[in-house]
Formats: structure tokens, C-alpha cells, sequence
């Protein structure tokens, strides 16, 4: 299998070259990401738990979907690619662009386009990327980070602290 190619960014993250995702994460380069918000009809968010063999936060809570912006593919071409690959959703309208993340050490060195969309499931679920999913409200999601912000990704606790913060 062919290992995944990045662009590497700037601070501005405009595109200074390319190199494998080994590389990149290695060296902390700058590159991009996207992260999908799955709402339900009820308001609930999908949370997706971590599969123990991803290479970052194994076993952690996170985004309904996320993933790596592939060389030359646009942030929201990733989130409907992203959302197909790891909960089987194809969405009937394009997830909603809510705001961008600074690459820094909560995101990987990622530049990070938040999205959200809304279904009500059910989804087919990717086992290699992802251990299980469930649906949380909102309220439960932040008393639940509060009490035990380990259990998440940092980048979701990023992404929560812009959505809710006070």
C-alpha cells in the first residue's frame, strides 16, 4: 500500500510542499485536517471512539468524522470523503463549514476546517478507524469533558471550547 501524501503548509497554510504522512507527523509539519460534526434530529452529536491501533490518541473520544486533507483535495471535498470512509454516510447536503482551527499542539500541527451536518443514522461504521460511536447530548458532552477531558481527543476539546465556551 502506498503511503499518504501531504501538502505542508505555512502559518498562513498556504501549500510549501508535499511529503509522506510519516514525515510530516515526525517533523511536525504543518498540514491540514478536517473534523465533521454529525447532529440527529433531537440535537444529539455522534461521537465516534478512537480504534486502538490509530497511530494518535487510540481509544479516545472525537469528532463523528475526521481525517487528513490529501495532496490537491479541498477541505470540503475531505469532509464528504471522510464521512463516507469512516461512518458510511453520504450526506444529501454538503456539511456546513463553521470555522477554522489554527494548526497548534492541540490539533497536531493541523489547520482544521470544523463542519457540521445533520442525520439521523444509521451508520456503517468503519472498524479500522474507528472502535464505536454513540449519541450524546451536548450538555452531557461538556459535563462530561469537565470531569474527564482524557477521555477525548484534543482536538475535539479545541474544537467543544470554541463551539460552548462561556
Amino acid at each position: 500500500m502506498n503511503e499518504e501524501i501531504f501538502d505542508v503548509v505555512n502559518d498562513r497554510d498556504e501549500v510549501v510542499g508535499q511529503n509522506t504522512r510519516r514525515e510530516v507527523h515526525r517533523l511536525g509539519l504543518m498540514h491540514r485536517a478536517v473534523h465533521v460534526l454529525v447532529f440527529n434530529s433531537r440535537g444529539q452529536l455522534f461521537l465516534q471512539k478512537r480504534s486502538m491501533k490509530k497511530d494518535g490518541e487510540p481509544g479516545r473520544w472525537d469528532s463523528s468524522a475526521s481525517g487528513h486533507v490529501d495532496t490537491g483535495e479541498s477541505y470540503d471535498a475531505c469532509a464528504v470523503r471522510e464521512l463516507k470512509e469512516e461512518i458510511g454516510l453520504e450526506p444529501r447536503i454538503a456539511p456546513q463549514p463553521l470555522f477554522k482551527l489554527a494548526a497548534c499542539a492541540e490539533t497536531h500541527q493541523e489547520h482544521t476546517w470544523v463542519y457540521r451536518c445533520e442525520s439521523d443514522g444509521p451508520f456503517e461504521l468503519n472498524l479500522e478507524e474507528l472502535e464505536r460511536g454513540d449519541w450524546f447530548a451536548p450538555e452531557e458532552i461538556t459535563r462530561w469533558m469537565a470531569e474527564r477531558a482524557q477521555d477525548f481527543a484534543s482536538a475535539l476539546r479545541a474544537i467543544w471550547n470554541r463551539l460552548y465556551a462561556a
